[in-house]
C-alpha cells in the first residue's frame, strides 16, 4: 500500500484543519497541535477523522479504517 505523508513546516495545513490551538500545560497557556490524524480519499475528501489518537494503538486503528487488518 502506498500513501503520502504531509509535512507543514509553514503550519498552513494545521491552520486549515482546525488543529492548531491554544492548549495549556501546568497553568501555562501556549499554541501546539491537537493531534489527530486525516484519511483523505482518492477524490482529496476527508474520508475520516481520528479526533483520539492512543499512540499504542493508533496504527492499527489506521490499518483497520484502510481495510488492510
Amino acid at each position: 500500500m502506498q500513501f503520502d505523508l504531509v509535512s507543514d513546516t509553514d503550519k498552513e495545513v494545521v491552520e486549515k484543519y482546525g488543529v492548531w490551538a491554544e492548549k495549556a500545560m501546568y497553568g501555562k497557556k501556549y499554541m501546539g497541535i491537537n493531534r489527530k490524524t486525516f484519511l483523505i480519499d482518492e477524490n482529496g475528501k476527508i474520508a475520516k477523522i481520528f479526533d483520539k489518537v492512543n499512540v499504542e494503538e493508533h496504527a492499527d486503528e489506521v490499518l483497520e479504517a484502510f481495510g488492510e487488518k
